[in-house]
């Protein structure tokens, strides 16, 4: 069953889909979005399933998030589109890139290799299920859980946007927290090619993330023979919330 997406559209001319990461939700690309308006562009944020205000589900693959997103793509007549993704979003781009290799004119993928990772999400994901949503009577009770395991303010206040109240009283999270965890091994999945895609796509990294290494450009050439890696300093894997104006530069001259 396909799961209904939530999406927002800003602007016209050529189409370019955003993706999110792990945890996060359509907004968080949204000064991005703006200023791709400002240029010219017709910016396409999306909620991946069980993310933001998409329908939940019962599976989570990049299979199944490539599929999402060519259904949607082909539902609302997008042809000719730049994808750009971050983390989770750019597999998932790159997962749609082996899949159909169709109806996209460039690709951007955000801090993300195609190798399957080793992990990373466990603390974040101990916090997430230590609060106690039900019992809980403020916004700030909730943060201060999320605090007392997580080190990061930055961190904190992006898991704090899940956060929302329900009609029954208490609080809920936005993403499907449940089904992200029993999947979480399919999230560190590699995506692999059956041939070279000649896609055009760039690689951003931040040099203080460990995402993309050195030693990972020899194996994404080979599969994408058309790819160019650009690094971002002073920037970890949050690019977008690190250097907003730097990535938006390299997007931005790319495109």
């Amino acid at each position: 069953m396909i799961p209904n997406i939530n999406f927002k559209i800003i602007g016209q001319g050529q189409p370019i889909i955003i993706l999110h990461g792990l945890f996060g939700m359509l907004d968080n690309w949204l000064n991005i979005a703006k200023k791709l308006e400002s240029s010219g562009f017709m910016p396409i944020l999306i909620d991946q399933r069980d993310h933001g205000r998409s329908d939940r589900t019962d599976d989570f693959n990049y299979r199944l998030l490539a599929n999402d997103l060519a259904v949607f793509m082909e539902e609302n007549w997008v042809h000719d589109a730049i994808l750009l993704g971050h983390s989770m979003g750019g597999k998932t781009v790159l997962q749609y890139m082996a899949d159909h290799d169709s109806g996209i004119s460039k690709s951007i993928i955000v801090d993300i290799g195609l190798k399957k990772y080793k992990g990373g999400h466990q603390e974040v994901f101990d916090a997430l299920f230590a609060v106690d949503l039900e019992n809980a009577i403020s916004r700030m009770d909730v943060e201060n859980v999320l605090s007392g395991y997580l080190k990061e303010l930055g961190t904190v206040q992006f898991l704090m946007k899940n956060l929302t109240r329900k009609r029954s009283g208490g609080f809920e999270w936005k993403m499907n927290l449940d089904l992200l965890f029993k999947n979480y091994q399919h999230i560190l999945d590699g995506i692999h090619f059956d041939h070279p895609i000649e896609t055009p796509t760039l690689f951003i990294r931040g040099d203080q993330s460990d995402y993309i290494l050195d030693e990972d450009w020899p194996e994404i050439l080979e599969n994408i023979p058309n790819a160019k890696l650009m690094s971002i300093k002073n920037a970890g894997h949050w690019v977008h919330a690190d250097q907003p104006d730097e990535l938006f530069k390299l997007i931005i001259d790319y495109i």
